[in-house]
């Protein structure tokens, strides 16, 4: 548990330091959003690992949620739906882009529909040796 709050408070300094580098403005607006991103993450987790560590009733119920079987079998049926969701607003995007002819952002959209193929093919062929 000490190694996950010495990691948030590693987000909380980078995200720290990203800001004040662009409200200097050192670095680009981009990172330093990042910044202020990683900080409010940071500091998010640490208020979740010290009330995990301090209450009881709510590191129970913690524990059993994320040992639970039934909201395993939900997380991993909402990601293959996500997937799912992913590939088909992606070709569908591949069509619309090309009619309205944005044809950086058609490639951009059938670029993530073949990832999203080839990462199914190479996670299926995995488990199925595995399994």
């Amino acid at each position: 548990m000490s190694k996950r709050i010495y990691l948030s408070v590693f987000w909380v300094i980078l995200g720290g330091v990203l800001a004040a580098l662009e409200l200097t403005q050192q670095i680009e607006e981009f990172w330093g959003s990042m910044g202020f991103a990683l900080v409010v993450v940071g500091l998010l987790q640490i208020v979740r690992l010290v009330r995990y560590q301090r209450n009881a009733d709510y590191r129970e119920k913690m524990d059993v949620e994320s040992g639970d079987e039934r909201n395993r079998f939900l997380a991993n049926k909402a990601w293959a739906w996500a997937g799912y969701w992913l590939v088909l607003i992606c070709a569908v995007g591949t069509i619309v882009f090309k009619l309205l002819g944005r044809e950086d952002l058609m490639m951009f959209s059938s670029g993530v529909v073949c990832l999203m193929l080839v990462l199914y093919w190479v996670c299926y062929t995995v488990l199925k040796r595995k399994y």
